[in-house]
């Protein structure tokens, strides 16, 4: 029996982490990855047990993408290869929006590489941890295609001419780099990586499960809205979020100088 190409484990506090389990190919993209990471998002949407997720890459590398053998053999004619690879960026694409619409926060936990897709995935995560020697691009350029998917997360991650210059020269930068631009959030000595992104999810984790889950539909939803727009929008969902129960406990906690006994 084959391992699985994507591995769930369910660790203390409410914390899911996910492992890209297919090292022997970089951890690509492939449809069998899709497939399994578009599942097992699926059931984390139901999963009120679970505050955080963290994802991970098994192996040297986090992600290199799409899988361009796979790729190869869906271009058997022009037809057929048009239909594959429509339907391949869909289910990439649906795989990403399930990140951002899922009402846990995930954390990236990037080493090594994060190439094209796989730059793609760290830039969709809502936050992203990476080692000091972790390299990312978007080198499609490279081979002749144009990152033109993943330019779609990137771009609302990091400024126009940094996603440009990133997009059309295909080099790599290192982890430093990607932390100046805001594509991650911190940047660990290797031998830290594991620890320190368990550290963010543990804070994460430890807040008001109920609360998170409402800001982080929020975040974005707010981010695709007019200022005026955006404004009414969020004050109703604070509305919402103070007239929970455990928010009023949360307040009465803080003012009589307690720790608050949440429910949820």
């Amino acid at each position: 029996m084959t391992d699985p190409i994507l591995v769930r484990e369910d660790l203390e506090g409410g914390i899911a982490r996910l492992t890209l389990n297919s090292p022997g190919s970089l951890n690509a993209l492939s449809d069998t990855m899709l497939a399994a990471l578009s599942d097992e998002l699926a059931r984390l949407a139901q999963d009120t047990a679970t505050k955080v997720v963290v994802l991970r890459g098994a192996g040297k590398v986090f992600c290199a993408g799409h899988d361009l053998k796979e790729m190869q053999a869906g271009r058997a004619t022009p037809d057929q290869g048009a239909a594959y690879f429509a339907d391949l960026f869909a289910r990439c694409a649906a795989v990403m929006q399930a990140i951002t619409t899922l009402p846990q926060p995930v954390i990236a936990s990037a080493h090594g590489i994060a190439t094209a897709a796989g730059c793609q995935l760290v830039a969709t995560c809502d936050m992203a941890v990476a080692a000091a020697s972790t390299r990312f691009g978007m080198n499609g350029v490279n081979i002749g295609l144009f990152c033109s998917t993943p330019m779609v997360a990137l771009t609302r991650n990091v400024s126009a001419k940094q996603a440009f210059e990133m997009l059309v020269t295909g080099e790599f930068i290192p982890a430093s780099r990607a932390a100046e631009i805001g594509l991650v959030n911190r940047v660990v000595e290797p031998e830290m990586l594991e620890a320190e992104t368990l550290a963010l999810a543990r804070t994460v984790a430890s807040k008001l499960g109920a609360a998170v889950r409402i800001g982080k539909r929020a975040f974005y939803d707010q981010a695709q809205l007019s200022l005026a727009e955006a404004y009414a929008h969020t004050g109703a969902v604070m509305v919402t979020n103070m007239l929970l129960r455990d928010t009023d406990e949360g307040i009465t906690a803080f003012i009589e100088k307690r720790d608050p006994n949440w429910k949820t």
